[in-house]
């Protein structure tokens, strides 16, 4: 495990497991006047992006577009490479000779909808952590038992932080984790998620999948306090252009108590990330309503509010997907797909024997990261 680090306070051990972590919640006062200003702001964007997230369309769309974009990007920062086109062409079809990234970015878009579903019967706990880790690494895994766990400076090699070691330490500190995710003590929920998040990482309760578990739990948590009504905040594609700052603001935390920084930090993150999405979101619609109005008119006797919407839920469009959907039987499916490819909306690909119709303005939206720059 390699991180990027700065300066280190040489009164803390990096080589000796940090078994004194401390229980939250912090004993600073940490509403400080930067912080609760910068709280403000990032639950006013935040909020703009609940009304914005309403814009996608049908439930399918509204949980398959941004949120495998963080997909993508939150495995990214672990060095797990794949592509947001890769991730839509095999996202129903994860079986079908898909490289190992794009698979193991799957599995944690799978993990972050399961999360969502599982919050109407479950609050956030230790137990939702545990499986969210095992969907992500897709393996039957629990809390650390055993030491060696260690994370290193990604340039030097050297141990830079060494978590808290055995397992009922561990299930110790997060049980006080969880208390405090659902204390009522007055505290902004957005300063809470910093707190939680820094805390989940410093605790590190598995051998592998704690970044990734840690960035699925703080959407989860967005949605459990009502801020968000789907996990569909880019919150990676921050930590991904400020990855060092990130590292070493985690790490600032532990070695000086550096609490407000790293505060700050997470809330410019939800800041600027919902007023990203909320970008992103509003271009696909309009992408989406120009692409309505161009099939109602170009080809009426085809035309249904529905076909234009299957083709933005899955921008790797098969027949089936139209058969599945109600839309049309098995041949007309194919008849309306090929009138799509005609008029250059969609564009067929061969798969074996497989055809499949691709919306490459849809994916070209989503995967330019600077196309909605200026709006945001």
């Amino acid at each position: 495990l390699s991180i990027a680090t700065g300066f280190i306070d040489m009164s803390f051990d990096p080589a000796r497991p940090y078994n004194d972590l401390p229980a939250l919640p912090p004993s600073q006062d940490l509403e400080t006047k930067p912080v609760l200003k910068a709280s403000v702001q990032a639950r006013a964007a935040l909020a703009e992006l609940k009304i914005s997230a309403q814009l996608i369309p049908n439930p399918s769309g509204r949980i398959n577009s941004i949120p495998r974009l963080e997909a993508q990007a939150s495995s990214q920062i672990e060095n797990i490479v794949t592509t947001p086109d890769r991730l839509f062409r095999f996202a129903n079809r994860p079986e079908a000779g898909v490289d190992p990234a794009t698979k193991e970015a799957l599995r944690y878009r799978t993990a972050l909808y399961q999360g969502f579903k599982s919050l109407k019967d479950q609050p956030l706990s230790t137990r939702s952590a545990i499986e969210i880790c095992r969907t992500i690494k897709g393996v039957d895994l629990d809390i650390r038992a055993t030491p060696g766990t260690a994370l290193l400076n990604e340039a030097t090699g050297r141990v830079v932080y060494t978590p808290p070691e055995g397992a009922e330490l561990l299930r110790d500190k997060l049980a006080n984790w969880e208390r405090y995710i659902h204390s009522d003590d007055g505290v902004d929920p957005l300063i809470r998620l910093a707190i939680m998040h820094y805390q989940f990482e410093a605790i590190h309760p598995f051998t592998d999948g704690n970044g990734r578990t840690g960035r699925v739990l703080n959407l989860l948590f967005l949605v459990e306090q009502g801020l968000l009504d789907i996990p569909v905040l880019y919150l990676s594609r921050y930590i991904i252009d400020n990855k060092k700052a990130y590292y070493d603001g985690l790490l600032a935390v532990t070695t000086v108590g550096a609490w407000e920084p790293w505060i700050l930090f997470m809330l410019a993150a939800i800041r600027d990330t919902a007023t990203w999405s909320t970008a992103k979101i509003r271009a696909i619609r309009n992408l989406l309503d120009a692409t309505t109005d161009r099939i109602r008119r170009d080809l009426p006797k085809i035309y249904s509010r529905e076909l234009a919407e299957i083709i933005f839920v899955n921008p790797y469009c098969r027949i089936a997907d139209l058969v599945s959907a109600g839309i049309a039987k098995r041949q007309s499916a194919s008849v309306y797909l090929k009138a799509l490819a005609s008029l250059g909306i969609l564009c067929k690909i061969e798969a074996g024997r497989e055809k499949i119709y691709t919306n490459p303005a849809l994916l070209t939206l989503l995967s330019d990261r600077g196309a909605t720059e200026d709006a945001s």
